[in-house]
């Protein structure tokens, strides 16, 4: 059996409703981890006070893992038959995380971090239950990496404030 386009169907042992819901969610998880590296790269610039150098660097750190973690959720869409959100105007509608207005201070910056961090790990939470209850291990593995990356990011970020 061949698609619209005549190339062969997609038969990997999931079904075409199982890969639509885990597309899903993957996108959703897509759009929260745009979002926060965008916040990350923001506040990487813009960050200003007595712990510049440190988090001018641990921003830095955090955003570039996260923009090369973006290709491989954008990939898994791919391979699972769906396309991935690409535009502004889809990751507004797709992401749990609000952007910040104006710039705030370095601790409210590291505050917003530690919510984003932690909203990008509650999503991938729900997107590893469906691709768990579809058998889709290669999704599964990048969602535990996520959630091993953000926890540890939320985790750093929140010992800054105590």
């Amino acid at each position: 059996m061949t698609d619209k386009n005549n190339a062969p169907a997609i038969n990997i042992g999931i079904t075409s409703e199982d890969r639509a819901a885990v597309a899903q969610e993957l996108s959703k998880l897509l759009a929260d981890s745009y979002t926060l590296y965008l916040m990350t790269h923001n506040f990487h610039w813009n960050v200003t006070g007595p712990m510049f150098n440190a988090l001018h660097q641990m921003f830095m750190d955090q955003y570039t893992e996260t923009w090369n973690a973006l290709d491989e959720i954008a990939e898994r869409i791919r391979a699972l038959g769906h396309y991935a959100p690409g535009t502004y105007a889809e990751y507004g509608k797709l992401s749990t995380i609000a952007e910040p207005q104006g710039v705030p201070s370095a601790m409210e910056m590291i505050e917003m971090l530690v919510k984003g961090n932690e909203a990008v790990a509650k999503t991938a939470r729900a997107a590893f239950a469906k691709a768990d209850a579809a058998n889709d291990q290669p999704t599964a593995d990048i969602l535990t990496q996520r959630l091993d990356v953000h926890e540890k990011n939320a985790w750093m970020l929140r010992s800054m404030l105590q």
